[in-house]
């Protein structure tokens, strides 16, 4: 049997002994530096209230969807593994994990397999790798470190060095746990909340009029105009700006945009809430507010990020039975070229306005986001994600955005995770990934290993700091 004892320390660098010494030399001088980390989902509670976690299954394997689709895949029913709510006690969490362990050669070769050897190791010290014999062992581990103060949220986010986190959150949230965090001393990491308004902006939505109202009464506005409605996205965005909030977050279908004339809007808003709007005008009313999103963007400086190409809740019964978020999100192609034709002539070139293009659709990253955000100042190409954020997507993205946009036209590393111990290894994982490839620019006699270091380190810490005004 394999063990953990000690994880490769050449994990991801290349397999050439020449390019290699100079990616070790690299990887040294980031592997140490703090985390940023500008998107993700974990809730700000787990910070502010400091609760201990209660099981391993709870903490490592029902919040993550790497872990529990790809179980789902190999006929574990959800279920068993606490996701989507299901509510799981100790009788239920030692199975689920057992089933976990039992299916570990399902991950052979994929990130998540890296996440978790790292997490495994290097957070719990546990020694050998996942098995229907090694089951309860590795549990019993977890469960009893749980317990201890080491453990606690608090204590883990300053053991990882993490400097920045941002969470994602409605825009009726409160904010209470961001402000408790923000007022204690003792918590040296930097917890910004993220607007994101998705459902508010969807007027097809049968729940749209509710959540207009929920809008106004967060904002103490009357949103049963369009001028209202507008209004109160507007005081929100400011409320998040005043809790620390850096950025707004936006998933869509497609990131196609226009301008409706002033009338035709407000028209659809009150046919969209008496349910009366059109497939067709709803979808019109999303494509002008995200170019409202933008104009209101350019008046508080809150960075607008884009992660359009995914088809939601693809599996109806699942959805129906688990809600979202439950794995079945599938990617789909998506166009950025002439979709935000109109939203960058508008806002492209104006001053403060800053736009970070992700997507699921890698065929983009060197036809057109590259492009973009190697002409337009506001554009940046975001990092690879989700089902990309993966070594050899990362080693594609690099390949196919650096040629035309260069390094710092590039938003730095995304976890985007809810699976808050793998934070550090995703971050390690992209820190190995980029010290090879600039290693092997530097050994084409591309790149001075002067040059090389003082990219390797702006990629962790200036260059999301840029894109996300941090």
């Amino acid at each position: 049997m394999l063990d953990m004892t000690s994880l490769q320390p050449d994990r991801l660098l290349p397999a050439d002994p020449g390019t290699r010494d100079v990616a070790r030399r690299l990887y040294a001088a980031t592997a140490g530096l703090p985390i940023i980390s500008p998107h993700g989902h974990v809730p700000a509670e787990w910070l502010a209230q400091d609760t201990p976690f209660s099981d391993p299954t709870s903490l490592l394997l029902s919040p993550d969807h790497y872990i529990f689709r790809l179980l789902h895949a190999q006929g574990v029913p959800l279920a068993d593994l606490g996701v989507g709510g299901t509510q799981i006690d100790e009788a239920g969490s030692r199975p689920a994990w057992r089933l976990f362990c039992q299916n570990w050669p399902a991950f052979r070769g994929t990130a998540s397999k890296f996440w978790m050897e790292s997490v495994l190791a290097e957070v719990f010290g546990i020694e050998q790798q996942p098995s229907a014999e090694t089951a309860d062992l590795i549990y019993d581990q977890i469960a009893a470190a749980l317990t201890t103060p080491q453990f606690r949220p608090r204590a883990l986010t300053e053991r990882f060095g993490i400097s920045v986190l941002a969470t994602t959150d409605d825009p009726v949230d409160s904010l209470e746990h961001h402000r408790t965090l923000a007022a204690d001393p003792t918590v040296a990491t930097r917890v910004a909340p993220t607007f994101r308004p998705d459902r508010y902006l969807e007027a097809a939505r049968p729940d749209f009029s509710e959540l207009a109202k929920s809008l106004g009464v967060a904002a103490d506005i009357d949103t049963s105009t369009y001028a209202g409605y507008l209004a109160a996205l507007e005081d929100r965005r400011r409320f998040f700006k005043a809790n620390g909030g850096v950025s707004t977050d936006h998933s869509h279908a497609d990131v196609v945009t226009l301008t409706l004339e002033r009338n035709e809007a407000d028209r659809i808003y009150r046919a969209a809430l008496t349910g009366d709007a059109s497939e067709a005008e709803a979808t019109a009313f999303r494509r002008h507010m995200l170019v409202e999103m933008a104009r209101m963007a350019t008046e508080d400086g809150l960075v607008m990020t884009l992660h359009p190409g995914s088809l939601r809740n693809h599996h109806t019964p699942t959805f129906d039975r688990f809600g979202p978020d439950t794995g079945h999100d599938i990617p789909i192609g998506v166009e950025f070229t002439r979709g935000l034709h109109h939203l960058l002539g508008r806002f492209g070139t104006t001053d403060g306005f800053q736009l970070v293009l992700f997507t699921l659709d890698e065929t983009v990253f060197s036809r057109e986001i590259a492009p973009l955000a190697g002409f337009y100042p506001s554009v940046y190409a975001g990092a690879p994600w989700w089902f990309l954020d993966a070594p050899e997507a990362v080693r594609r993205y690099r390949g196919a955005v650096t040629e035309t946009a260069g390094f710092y036209r590039t938003s730095g590393f995304i976890d985007d995770t809810r699976a808050f111990l793998s934070i550090p290894a995703r971050h390690d994982m992209s820190r190995r990934l980029d010290a090879a490839y600039l290693a092997q620019l530097v050994t084409e006699h591309r790149l001075t290993e002067e040059e090389a270091h003082e990219t390797a380190v702006d990629l962790v810490t200036s260059i999301p700091s840029k894109a996300f005004k941090l």
